[in-house]
């Protein structure tokens, strides 16, 4: 599943028990497409690919730090409109996380990256979410543009 190591509880640091969660929603919700990243399938893959699981620890802590979910309070436009949205949808972080794994796969075959880019690949990601939470349609993660590259 590309764990780093034989132990894979060492891969949970930066995102924590939220990280398996997060895995388990995605497998059990989106199970083509989950299968599909998780075995690299569509579109040219390069040589050295990311680490499918590690890849995943490492949204959910980008998505905590997105959001500033451990802050008191929202302090961007993105995460006031999150938090907006977690109101109304309880499932809302676990499928902002599938939408964010969908993407970042998408980003990675369009920027033709191998293991050396996942950070550009993250960014440019990271980027991606935060222009959509703060359009003014986006009331509900399914209103997202990047929602339908889950189905």
């Amino acid at each position: 599943m590309g764990w780093q190591g034989n132990d894979p509880s060492t891969d949970f640091r930066g995102g924590g028990y939220i990280s398996l969660e997060n895995l388990l929603f995605f497998a059990k919700n989106f199970q083509k497409t989950f299968n599909q990243l998780l075995h690299k399938e569509g579109g040219r893959r390069a040589t050295w690919e990311y680490p499918f699981a590690v890849a995943g620890v490492n949204l959910t802590f980008m998505l905590i730090q997105m959001l500033d979910l451990r802050s008191a309070k929202p302090s961007s436009w993105c995460s006031l409109n999150f938090m907006k949205i977690l109101g109304d949808e309880d499932m809302a972080f676990d499928l902002l996380y599938c939408v964010a794994f969908k993407v970042m796969d998408t980003l990675w075959l369009a920027m033709h990256a191998s293991y050396m880019e996942f950070n550009a690949v993250m960014k440019a990601t990271r980027e991606q979410l935060e222009q959509e939470l703060t359009m003014e349609s986006v009331k509900s993660i399914q209103d997202m543009p990047s929602y339908m590259l889950l189905c």
